[in-house]
């Protein structure tokens, strides 16, 4: 191959390149889009209001009581359900610890409490005792609920399934407390 085949080769291929970028700028200039002022995808759970500064304030919805919804769960429900966290933790009397804590007798008890798990710092330090709303709060979504947790688990949304679970995780104990 002589040094003019190799420039008409090199041409063409800059021409192109160039052709190609001339067309993006020029469609650029043409179909100019601006961006909206408002987001288009509203998250659930979370209502955004812009101040003066244009800095969003997040609010959070409250949770409806998981008391009222308990008298009518489901253990059955529950315990399929609970399959999603059996990956994790297991659910029998003495059973081992898993990824995660062993759940035997978990409601109404301290939250890192047993002395063969190692719990994260933010769990030790949460310091509450698993009540029925405790266990609820927690489960709708525990990486947001205790900040630094080693549970990547990522919730249960449905108010449905966190009573059904709660129900059943109350089950598994020898003395279980009354559902109310």
């Amino acid at each position: 191959m002589d040094s003019f085949e190799f420039n008409k080769i090199a041409a063409a291929v800059l021409v192109t390149i160039l052709l190609l970028i001339g067309v993006k700028e020029v469609s650029h200039v043409i179909f100019h889009v601006e961006k909206p002022k408002q987001s288009a995808y509203k998250i659930e759970g979370v209502e955004t209001k812009a101040n003066t500064n244009l800095v969003a304030v997040k609010k959070e919805v409250q949770l409806s009581p998981i008391t009222p919804m308990l008298a009518s769960a489901s253990i059955d429900a529950g315990k399929n359900k609970f399959k999603k966290c059996a990956a994790c933790h297991s659910a029998v009397k003495g059973g081992p610890n898993k990824i995660g804590p062993a759940l035997w007798n978990i409601v109404n008890t301290k939250s890192a409490s047993q002395a063969d798990y190692k719990y994260s710092s933010a769990l030790k330090a949460h310091g509450k005792d698993w009540t029925f709303e405790e266990l609820n709060k927690f489960l709708i979504k525990p990486s947001k609920y205790i900040k630094g947790t080693k549970m990547a688990f990522a919730g249960l949304r449905k108010d449905s399934d966190r009573a059904n679970v709660i129900a059943y995780l109350n089950s598994i104990s020898d003395n279980p407390a009354p559902l109310k």
